[in-house]
């Protein structure tokens, strides 16, 4: 399905596991295992790089500049995509879905919402970047509500792509051979349907972002070159730090894109090619893979915030100097007119006073 597929939450490979041989049930346990602890290291690494993120934000915040209020969404996505990895490995141990059929329409939901709204961000934070390039006044004359309902607006038209899972996934029970019971969370949606609806997804979260964003850079890229061409030496390390803010914006969405491309990848495949000769091992460790790749992005992440929010402040210094040399310029130029002006009004004084003492001077010798 997607991130993490239908197939993947609901214990893959589980029925053959519990009915295979004792050789081939021991491998799957030792896949599965190596799988948790994998996920496991994921989850806390991954929740306390994004909790500090957030934390640093929180004191970053005061100016609510558009690039920290991106972060902090891109940190409560991370945060809302990695809780979800508890209910993953006790499904992928229990080889069965045990949290209702609540359950499956909520992970599955928060699943969509959390790529959408983290890609989405990006891009918003793409085109902010490149209007501070092209368009430095418009940008800076924003206001913080002009933030926050663009953050809203993020949020909400993920949920709006979020909402058909609820009513596309239910939970199913079905009888193992052994006589146990295993639950699933499955799409009750036709095949047509269903792969349409996930073709459209593809289309949401990959492909048109990703023509945008290229569109962006593409400009950027141009725009930077022109200036490099007609900039001075002495404004190189401001231009440098703008520079290395928008490449660390798109290390990201580049790092976004190398964990999900392949997932999306593999789900095109499973639904647009019927006669795939794999077995169902290794169906099962292609998604083992791939849903540790997609949950590696939300732990990486952290890092490049860090290193983006250190480049941003850079920038945001170098771009204060850069104004307080231009102030303190034109302060010297208006002070130096000012003995100018004094000397003027100086000499026009004693002119003043020494005609006013001459006409003195004549009407006593009268």
């Amino acid at each position: 399905m997607h991130r993490n597929a239908s197939d993947n939450l609901t214990a893959p490979g589980g029925e053959a596991a519990a009915a295979a041989p004792g050789p081939r049930a021991t491998d799957e346990q030792l896949v599965t295992w190596a799988f948790g602890s994998v996920l496991s290291v994921m989850c806390v690494s991954g929740v306390a790089g994004n909790v500090y993120t957030l934390v640093v934000m929180c004191h970053s915040m005061r100016s609510a500049a558009s690039m920290y209020v991106s972060i902090v969404n891109l940190a409560l996505a991370d945060l809302l995509y990695l809780s979800t990895i508890p209910f993953i490995v006790c499904t992928y141990f229990a080889k069965s879905w045990y949290f209702g059929d609540a359950g499956c329409r909520l992970l599955l939901s928060l699943d969509l919402l959390t790529m959408h709204a983290s890609i989405f961000t990006l891009t918003i934070m793409c085109t902010e970047r490149y209007l501070a390039v092209a368009k430095p006044l418009d940008t800076a004359k924003r206001s913080k509500g002009y933030r926050k309902a663009t953050a809203g607006a993020v949020w909400l038209l993920s949920l709006l792509l979020t909402l058909p899972v609820m009513s596309m996934v239910q939970l199913q029970e079905s009888r193992r051979e052994n006589g146990s019971v295993s639950r699933l969370c499955a799409p009750t949606w036709s095949p047509e349907a269903y792969t349409v609806y996930l073709t459209v997804l593809f289309s949401t979260s990959i492909v048109a972002p990703g023509l945008i964003i290229g569109y962006l850079y593409t400009q950027l890229a141009r725009t930077y070159l022109q200036s490099q061409r007609n900039t001075l030496a002495n404004r190189g390390n401001r231009g440098s730090s703008k520079q290395r803010v928008v490449l660390m914006i798109f290390s990201i969405v580049v790092v976004f894109w190398a964990c999900f491309v392949p997932f999306w990848v593999w789900q095109l495949i499973r639904l647009y090619c019927k006669s795939l000769n794999l077995t169902l091992r290794t169906i099962t460790c292609i998604n083992y893979f791939m849903t540790c790749l997609t949950y590696s992005n939300s732990c990486i992440n952290p890092f490049l915030y860090t290193l983006l929010t250190k480049n941003y402040k850079e920038y945001l210094k170098n771009r204060h100097r850069h104004f307080q040399r231009s102030r303190s310029t034109s302060f010297k130029r208006n002070s130096n007119l000012r003995p100018s002006i004094k000397s003027i009004s100086s000499c026009n004084q004693y002119s003043n006073s020494s005609e006013t003492v001459a006409m003195a001077h004549l009407k006593g010798s009268k």
